[in-house]
């Protein structure tokens, strides 16, 4: 099974995100950034699902700080947030971020999503 890296500090996010991916997924959860900085070393997921809001570091740091990492470098990083506006996906992807989506979760767009970036 694929492995992901949820980094989410709301609890209702995390558990939804869980509910619509343990069946599918291996899943690990960092609650901060810097968490899922070092969870995204240690874990070594196929793909990240990162929300930008985070405290400790943000998001757009945590991803940049993964992506300056030859070790971690190559794994996809989807932004999932609440910024919803178009420069706020403009600033994610210049962090990094190889793709992102707003809150609430479309499902069927998560899935379409995740297809895309691990087959």
């Amino acid at each position: 099974m694929k492995k992901l890296l949820i980094v989410e500090d709301v609890a209702l996010n995390r558990d939804l995100l869980t509910q619509l991916l343990e069946d599918d997924y291996t899943l690990e959860i960092a609650v901060d950034g810097a968490a899922g900085v070092a969870m995204a070393t240690s874990y070594t997921p196929d793909l990240i699902l990162m929300d930008l809001s985070l405290p400790v570091i943000d998001g757009w740091e945590a991803t940049r700080r993964i992506k300056a990492n030859p070790a971690t470098a190559g794994i996809p990083v989807i932004a999932i947030t609440a910024h919803a506006m178009r420069d706020d996906e403009d600033k994610a992807r210049a962090a990094g971020c190889d793709d992102f989506m707003t809150k609430p979760v479309d499902e069927d767009l998560l899935f379409a999503k995740l297809h895309q970036w691990l087959g």
